[in-house]
């Protein structure tokens, strides 16, 4: 498929200075079935002008394949190649900051010593006070071994530090949170639930991401009732939210009744087993899955499910929800009519879109649509700002209703960066944690107007 691309490179090139060569390039590479991205002008000069155009490719092989047309191009020279994503994460992509200006050594005594005992006391003789007077309240710790990262699977905690910078830095961009990377190393659910219990008093939330299965479970299930503070896996409840949301709005464009629909779930992993619950949580109705695994099939009929083969499934849902990490494991023939698919997994659906669509599918949409950045950072902003020990069922319906209802008109969700689905999510879910008894902080109706959510309420 043309939209299947992991990897971006910059070609910077030089041509003469005339017309139509810009052209020629571009539908050059478009025979190599690349997608085009942005194209900027870095030297005009009389004779000759430098650009760099950045090409979406799958690998290496791809790439040369680019090249070799560029290169039949006899008024075109290639200068270099590069790699924007290497460029951008180099020296990494967070870092921490000051608040407050320090120039002079009146700024040192006010922020360090002497003044800063007078703010250790108060917070020592009630520690509430850490919620005006330090960064605690608005720390989430993002906590990671890296045994499923993205596509990857167990690439260790190392590498997965630069995924887990990109979620800091969302969450940072978004709604104002500190996301504060920690690497496990140790797939020990133990060991990884009591090192977050020592380091509990840094955060007031935290957020597990690629975790792999069954540890991920545990680990989550045991730091809910070990720890004062909420916990969410995005790879689980994340994900789930916005797969909800999506079901939502594809049922509106599809004249469907969610409640009323058989729902089936292919693949009864991290992100499936979530999906199936949080569906059954929403509708009321057993949610049917299919796996191979023993403790995932144990653990989908303790959260309510049922179980079926993929044939059934296929034969039976009108809304399909594939998760195996597999790519093309639904051929074209076993769509139903009318059937609501959504192919998860990466790089390669279980089935592709289009395919889904001519065999007969009324709605059917790939992994690139479901970020769970699209429901993370709203979710923490609204529990932080309640204060709630806790995320609920409430808060998590609260968050994909808002996702849904912020979501343009004939779309089926909003994209990653739009504000208003952000701050819709916030107050959502700070509103579904007042009204289920789980806030520990008043919010008022200026709260519930704001329209800056990086900015968290006073008091």
């Amino acid at each position: 498929m043309v939209n299947d691309y992991q990897i971006v490179r910059t070609i910077r090139f030089k041509n003469v200075n005339e017309v139509g060569i810009l052209g020629k390039l571009t539908t050059a590479i478009g025979k190599t079935g690349t997608s085009i991205g942005e194209i900027k002008t870095v030297h005009m000069g009389n004779r000759y002008v430098a650009r760099d155009i950045d090409v979406f490719i799958s690998g290496k092989a791809h790439m040369a394949k680019v090249l070799r047309e560029v290169s039949k191009i006899k008024e075109i020279k290639i200068l270099e190649i590069r790699d924007a994503v290497l460029e951008i994460h180099q020296n990494g992509i967070i870092k921490m900051m000051n608040t407050v200006p320090i120039n002079s050594l009146d700024d040192v005594h006010k922020i360090y010593w002497p003044g800063v005992s007078e703010v250790c006391r108060l917070i020592g003789e009630n520690e509430k006070w850490k919620n005006s007077y330090t960064i605690i309240p608005n720390n989430v710790g993002l906590v990671t071994n890296g045994s499923a990262v993205l596509e990857f699977g167990n690439i260790g905690p190392v590498a997965a530090m630069p995924v887990i910078e990109g979620k800091s830095a969302l969450l940072q961009e978004i709604a104002g949170i500190n996301g504060i990377p920690l690497l496990m190393n140790s797939g020990d659910p133990d060991i990884i639930v009591q090192t977050i219990k020592e380091v509990e008093s840094t955060f007031s939330g935290i957020q597990l991401t690629g975790i792999s299965s069954p540890q991920c479970f545990s680990v989550l299930e045991k730091l809910e009732s070990e720890i004062r503070i909420p916990v969410m896996h995005d790879d689980q409840q994340g994900n789930a939210v916005v797969a909800l949301a999506a079901l939502i709005n594809a049922c509106k464009l599809t004249n469907s009744v969610l409640n009323e629909a058989t729902i089936g779930v292919i693949g009864l992993g991290i992100t499936g087993t979530a999906i199936a619950k949080l569906l059954f949580e929403y509708t009321g109705k057993p949610v049917m899955g299919f796996t191979r695994s023993k403790t995932s099939i144990a653990r989908h009929v303790l959260n309510g499910g049922t179980l079926a083969s993929l044939e059934q499934i296929m034969r039976m849902a009108d809304i399909v929800i594939a998760t195996t990490s597999k790519g093309n494991v639904i051929r074209p023939d076993m769509v139903k009519k009318r059937q609501i698919i959504l192919a998860l997994s990466q790089p390669i659906p279980e089935i592709e879109p289009d395919k889904a669509l001519e065999a007969g599918a009324s709605l059917a949409i790939n992994s690139k649509a479901i970020n769970n950045s699209l429901s993370c950072p709203g979710i923490w902003r609204g529990t932080l700002d309640a204060r709630s020990p806790v995320i609920n069922f409430e808060m998590y319906k609260a968050a994909a209703l808002a996702i849904a209802d912020s979501t343009t008109e004939g779309e089926i969700l909003p994209t990653t960066l739009d504000p208003k689905a952000h701050i819709a999510v916030a107050h959502a879910v700070a509103a579904a944690a007042v009204k289920s008894g789980v806030a520990r902080r008043k919010l008022d109706g200026d709260y519930f107007e704001a329209r800056d959510i990086k900015s968290p309420p006073r008091g």
